[in-house]
């Protein structure tokens, strides 16, 4: 299995800076309440001098969203929603250990983090412009079809597993309670894009071995390494 974006996105967003992780050994009996806390203290702390919308991180999401024809106010990346609903109610939805976790660092990046049960993925995943053949399942049961030219992850079976790139993840991959196995994508386009996708992903790293005592495999993309592969499944340690 793997993950990638197609070369079309590294042309048209060359500031592209995508980190990626996957961890097997994942139960959702933990509780990460005391783990969340860090994060979300660093979100607050950056929205009380400026609104999600003045972040240099998501400012760059907007200008990518505008360059797809989409109007960033109506379509919103997923890190300017997290932080909206956060600024607004002071707290996010418990949802799932994991997710939790990872919703907290995107709060306190501004940086979009999506989280797929990997087994729910024929064969890769690949962030390209959809075909318009390609199949979304919506939380509420209903199918859509994203059209021609809608930056997707789409994997082998045609399913797209987010829309409008970092938009709406789909319900087809969302993570659960019998997830075991997860594929974790971020993405950023600022400029220091780099260092915070590095910095992210390594906290993610350590949240993973301190919840879960589990080892997990990642890496930061680049346009000349594009691919991360990942095998079905990861030792835990002292395997």
């Amino acid at each position: 299995m793997y993950f990638e974006h197609d070369a079309e996105m590294w042309r048209d967003f060359p500031a592209l800076v995508p980190g990626v992780l996957f961890a097997a050994g994942i139960t959702s009996d933990v509780a990460v309440d005391s783990r969340i806390i860090p994060f979300t203290e660093r979100a607050e702390a950056r929205l009380a001098n400026a609104t999600e919308s003045e972040l240099p991180e998501i400012q760059a999401w907007r200008r990518a969203f505008a360059a797809m024809g989409l109007k960033p106010t109506q379509y919103r990346c997923a890190s300017e929603s997290l932080l909206r609903r956060f600024r607004k109610e002071g707290t996010l939805p418990r949802l799932h250990p994991l997710v939790d976790l990872c919703n907290a660092i995107s709060l306190a990046y501004a940086i979009p983090v999506a989280v797929f049960d990997a087994a729910k993925i024929a064969g890769h995943v690949r962030v390209q412009r959809a075909a318009g053949d390609e199949k979304y399942l919506t939380f509420s049961g209903e199918t859509e079809q994203p059209p021609a030219g809608e930056v997707i992850f789409a994997d082998e079976a045609g399913q797209a597993h987010a829309r409008r790139w970092t938009n709406r993840q789909s319900a087809a991959s969302a993570v659960r309670d019998t997830t075991s196995g997860a594929l974790i994508v971020a993405e950023a386009l600022h400029t220091t894009a780099a260092a915070d996708i590095t910095e992210l992903t390594a906290a993610i790293g350590r949240e993973l071995d301190a919840v879960w005592q589990i080892r997990s495999a990642g890496t930061v993309l680049t346009s000349r390494s594009p691919r991360f592969s990942f095998a079905a499944e990861l030792p835990h340690h002292g395997a």
